[in-house]
């Protein structure tokens, strides 16, 4: 079903017509069927999360969140875990193999994601409670040549080369191992486990997951002739086209101890303006006709539109009251007074600011950048933030209307950030 038909379908059960609204859906394997079966009992549905770190990253958070739109619809939402799947990795979306972890390295990993899903799903003993599984379970138990046998024998090498994970890997001539080549059969593998197992018939993911989906869906129905479901997302990217979760200091981490709740709530507060009522509708649970409103706001109003946004994200990941700190540390630092003291303080003279200060002596008077040449390119990676908005143009000189009432302005490249006062005073 193409991009076009899921727009015009007209769902009748609350978990699709959400999905939809929301825009969740990119791929279907079969959206009529699948919202039938969700309209007429509770579906289990699963996504699988290997444990490459010891935390989840923004990229995963549309998965987590298309489960909490399962639960709130009625449903059941099973996060796996690839205590096995992650000794082999996955190929997706990857141009090298990657490094092959310790069994101690994923199970510390594995303790470190699953503490995530705590604040996004409700795990108790009802029909709808979540629960975690991991597919070591299953998998650590295999005997290579009964694996062969019993589930190589339903999928062809031909049908294998055509996925785009293999594809890509092939085209560009970078090696794939036999080792990643054999990770779309034991994903399908966990498809069947997990419907025999919880009667799980729907599994979802990102775009990129497609081919590996699709596999699973098709072994449960040759091997035990049933109906199961794949659903994937879009790839996230901004409306820059830069990936989703991409920062000049890198990932966007889910856990505190990696990036703190405030870095949390800034990025999301530097959501270009685009993208503010696309991610309000992906990341938030706030009320469709609110967030129309605050998607309409326009000039500078979209900046409280940006700070809900950041709030409500904050919220779900560290709570309430990390996201009131988090907002509140923000506009402190960024008027300029109570949080001078515990920035560092880079100071400019008020001749040279008054002779015209640009984008790159900023960079280069705040440390990010070691010459102008390099200032330029910080600035045209959208490397520099000043008063939290991103620079794009390098020449570009600094408004006065910029400084706060002691004529301070921050500045942040990263997770570099500094205050520039202009004056020794």
């Amino acid at each position: 079903m193409s991009e076009t038909d899921i727009a015009a379908f007209k769902p009748k059960s609350d978990f699709i017509r959400v999905m939809q609204e929301r825009g969740y859906i990119h791929q279907c394997s079969d959206l009529e069927a699948l919202d039938k079966a969700a309209g007429e009992g509770v579906i289990t549905a699963y996504v699988g999360y290997d444990a490459t770190a010891s935390s989840l990253h923004i990229g995963s958070l549309i998965s987590i969140m298309m489960m909490r739109r399962m639960q709130q619809t009625g449903h059941r939402p099973l996060p796996l875990m690839g205590g096995g799947t992650t000794k082999v990795g996955d190929p997706s979306d990857k141009d090298s193999q990657r490094p092959l972890l310790t069994n101690e390295q994923i199970a510390t990993n594995i303790a470190g994601i699953k503490t995530v899903f705590d604040r996004f799903l409700r795990f108790d003993d009802s029909a709808t409670g979540a629960f975690i599984e991991d597919n070591a379970r299953w998998l650590d138990k295999l005997g290579y040549v009964d694996f062969l046998r019993e589930y190589g024998v339903h999928f062809t090498i031909n049908r294998m080369l055509t996925f785009d994970s293999v594809k890509r890997r092939l085209e560009r001539e970078q090696p794939l191992t036999f080792l990643e080549f054999n990770y779309m059969l034991m994903q399908a593998t966990d498809f069947l486990e997990l419907n025999r197992l919880y009667g799980a018939s729907l599994q979802m993911g990102g775009s990129d997951q497609w081919g590996n989906i699709i596999n699973g869906v098709e072994l449960i129905r040759r091997m035990d002739g049933k109906q199961a479901f794949a659903l994937t997302t879009p790839l996230l990217t901004t409306a820059s086209g830069a990936k989703m979760g991409k920062t000049v200091s890198g990932a966007v981490w889910l856990n505190a101890d990696l990036m703190s709740p405030y870095d949390y709530w800034q990025f999301w507060r530097n959501t270009e303006d685009a993208d503010v009522g696309r991610f309000l509708k992906l990341f938030t649970d706030l009320p469709l006709d609110e967030i129309a409103r605050l998607e309409a706001l326009q000039g500078a109003d979209i900046n409280e539109a940006k700070k809900v946004l950041a709030d409500e994200a904050t919220a779900l990941l560290h709570g309430d009251d990390a996201a009131r700190a988090a907002r509140a540390t923000s506009e402190q630092a960024f008027a300029g007074n109570a949080l001078e003291a515990d920035l560092p303080t880079v100071h400019v003279l008020d001749f040279v600011f008054g002779g015209g200060f640009s984008n790159t002596q900023v960079a280069i008077a705040a440390g990010f950048a070691p010459s102008n040449t390099a200032a330029r390119k910080l600035i045209g990676n959208g490397g520099l933030r000043i008063n939290g908005e991103k620079q794009d143009d390098p020449e570009k000189l600094v408004d006065p209307a910029q400084l706060s009432a002691d004529k301070t302005f921050v500045v942040s490249s990263g997770k570099k950030k500094l205050i520039i006062k202009v004056g020794r005073d």
